[in-house]
C-alpha cells in the first residue's frame, strides 16, 4: 500500500508536513474539491486538495471542516498555500492535531495534478513491487514442494514468508505437521476448524486478534477435506500474505490428492485381501499383503453414514489392521484378542457393529458370517452386537435351516407386506413385551404400538400374551 509518508517525499512535490501525526495512513487515491463539504463525493483513504476559496473568512468554521473530514476518513488534507491562503491558518491547524486529521501545504509551483500523478506512479511501483513479491514467494514454496516430498518444507517457507507460523491440522483441529518454531493458538485453530469443516472445500475461515490473524483453509482437490492449513500473521494480512497462502495451499493439496491416490490403490488392495481371507484363502491373501496374518480372528462388520465408515477406515488403516469396505459394509478381519479395542473404535464413530465368534483364520467365513447375524440386530439405543451373547445354541441351532425358513413364511405370511408389523413384531419381542420399551426403539408413540400389536394378533389370529406364541414369533422372525 502506499503511505501518506511515501507521498510527502515524492521529489520534485516540496510538500510541507504542517501538522501530520499518523505518516504510516494509506493512501487510496486524490481528490480535489473546494466544497465547503465534498464527503459524499469521497469513498475514504482519499488524500483531499483544496485552496481554500470558501474559507477567506473563516475561524470556527475550521473545526466543523475538520470534523466532517474526519468521519469521512479521509486519509490527509492538502492545503495550496500562495493563493487564497498564504500560510495554514492557524485554526486549522490546531482543529487538524486536535482531531487527528493529517495537514500538509502544497507550494504554488506545484500543481494539484502533479500529486495525483504522483500518487498513481506511486500505487502502480506498489501494485509492481506486489505482483514481485508474490512471485517470488510462489517460486520458494514451488522449490520447497519440489526439492523435498514432505508437507513441513513448504509450511516451513510459507511461516517465513508471512512472518508468523504455519500447519497442517486434522478435522479434530489436532497438529498434522507444522513448521519448525510454528507458534499458533491451537485453541483458536481448533475452533475455527470445527466452525468450517462440514462446510467443504469451499469454506475458508480466518479470526483476528491483538496479537494477528489466523486463517484456515481446506486442502483438497476432489474429495471431502481431511486436513486444513493454518497460518498465523502478525498483523493484518497483505496480499503478498494472501497470494503466498493461497499458493501453499494448492501446492499441498495436490501433495493430499496424490497421496489420496495411493490409499485408494492400497484400499483396494486391502479390500481385495478380505474377500480372499473370507473365501477360504488366506495363503493367497497372506502372498498379496506381503504380510502375516492373525491365526485366530474375529470379523467385525459395521454399518453407518459414508462420512463416519470413511474416518473409521483411516484410523484402522493407521493402526495396519485388515479392512475393507464390502458392498456398503466396513469389514474387518481382527485378531481376536484385539477386537474388544475394533469394537470401541467403531462404536466410537457412532456406526453400528456386529461382532462374530473367535474362530481359526481358516474358518474366518464362519465369524463372517455370524458377525452379519448381529450386525442385523444391532440398533441405535444397542449399536454393538456381539454374536457370543446372543443364543448362537440354542433353539435355532436344533432346527434345520430349510423346514425353519418354510415354518417362517408360513408363520409371517399375513405379515409379509407389512413392514412396519414386522418390525413392531421384533421389537415388542426384543423388548420382553414391554410396550414403553418397543415404543423407545422404535421412536414412536405407546399407542402405535399397541394398535400394531393388536393388527398382528388379529392377522396371524394368536395372542401375544402366550408365551408359546411369542417363542414362534421369535423363532419365524429370525428363520425367516
Amino acid at each position: 500500500m502506499v503511505l501518506l509518508r511515501d507521498l510527502l517525499a515524492a521529489p520534485g512535490l516540496d510538500l510541507a508536513a504542517v501538522a501530520v501525526s499518523t505518516p504510516e495512513v494509506a493512501v487510496r487515491w486524490v481528490a480535489t474539491s473546494e466544497l465547503t463539504d465534498p464527503t459524499p463525493y469521497l469513498q475514504g483513504g482519499e488524500v483531499l486538495l483544496t485552496t481554500g476559496l470558501e474559507t477567506v473568512r473563516w475561524r470556527a468554521k475550521w473545526r466543523e471542516y475538520v470534523d466532517r473530514l474526519v468521519r469521512a476518513d479521509v486519509a490527509a488534507l492538502g492545503l495550496g498555500v500562495g493563493l487564497t491562503h498564504p500560510r495554514a491558518p492557524a485554526t486549522l491547524v490546531a482543529a487538524c492535531r486536535e482531531a487527528g486529521l493529517n495537514l500538509f501545504e502544497v507550494p504554488r509551483p506545484t500543481a494539484f495534478v502533479a500529486i495525483s500523478q504522483a500518487v498513481a506512479v506511486l500505487l502502480d511501483d506498489e501494485r509492481d513491487q506486489v505482483a514481485r513479491r508474490s512471485l517470488d514467494a510462489q517460486r520458494a514454496l514451488t522449490r520447497a514442494a519440489l526439492q523435498r516430498d514432505d508437507e513441513a518444507a513448504v509450511l516451513g517457507v510459507l511461516a517465513a514468508q508471512v512472518g508468523g507460523g504455519a500447519a497442517t491440522v486434522t478435522r479434530d483441529g489436532e497438529i498434522a505437521a507444522s513448521a519448525r518454531g510454528a507458534k499458533l493458538d491451537a485453541s483458536v485453530v481448533r475452533e475455527e476448524v470445527a466452525r468450517v469443516r462440514g462446510q467443504g472445500l469451499r469454506a475458508a475461515a480466518s479470526s483476528s486478534g491483538p496479537k494477528g490473524t489466523t486463517l484456515v483453509m481446506p486442502i483438497g482437490v476432489r474429495s471431502r477435506p481431511e486436513l486444513w492449513l493454518a497460518v498465523f500473521v502478525p498483523g493484518r494480512p497483505s496480499d503478498v500474505h494472501r497470494g503466498a497462502v493461497a499458493t501453499a495451499v494448492s501446492l499441498l493439496s495436490l501433495a493430499v490428492e496424490r497421496a489420496q491416490d495411493r490409499r485408494g490403490a492400497e484400499r483396494r488392495l486391502r479390500a481385495r485381501v478380505v474377500e480372499l481371507v473370507l473365501n477360504g484363502a488366506p495363503r493367497t491373501a497372506r502372498i498379496l499383503l506381503d504380510a502375516k496374518l492373525p491365526q485366530q480372528v474375529r470379523v467385525l462388520c459395521a454399518r453407518g453414514p459414508a462420512d463416519a465408515i470413511d474416518d473409521a477406515l483411516a484410523v484402522l488403516e493407521d493402526e495396519r489392521m485388515l479392512a475393507g469396505i464390502l458392498g456398503e459394509e466396513l469389514v474387518v478381519v481382527s485378531a481376536a484378542r484385539r477386537a474388544k479395542v475394533v469394537t470401541a473404535l467403531l462404536a466410537e464413530r457412532e456406526l453400528l457393529v456386529g461382532v462374530g465368534r473367535s474362530v481359526p483364520l481358516p474358518q474366518a467365513a464362519d465369524s463372517h458370517e455370524t458377525a452379519g447375524h448381529a450386525l442385523v440386530e444391532a440398533t441405535a439405543s444397542a449399536p454393538v452386537r456381539r454374536w457370543d451373547d446372543q443364543a448362537s445354541g440354542g433353539l435355532g441351532a436344533l432346527l434345520d435351516p430349510d423346514r425353519a425358513r418354510a415354518f417362517a413364511r408360513s408363520y409371517l405370511a399375513p405379515l409379509e407386506d407389512e413392514a412396519a408389523l414386522l418390525e413392531t413384531l421384533g421389537a415388542f419381542l426384543r423388548r420382553h413385551g414391554s410396550v414403553h420399551a418397543t415404543a423407545d426403539e422404535l421412536a414412536v408413540h405407546r399407542n402405535t404400538v399397541r394398535n400394531r400389536l393388536r393388527q398382528i394378533e388379529s392377522l396371524l389370529g394368536v395372542s401375544l400374551d402366550d408365551p408359546q406364541v411369542r417363542v414362534d414369533a421369535w423363532v419365524a422372525l429370525h428363520a425367516g
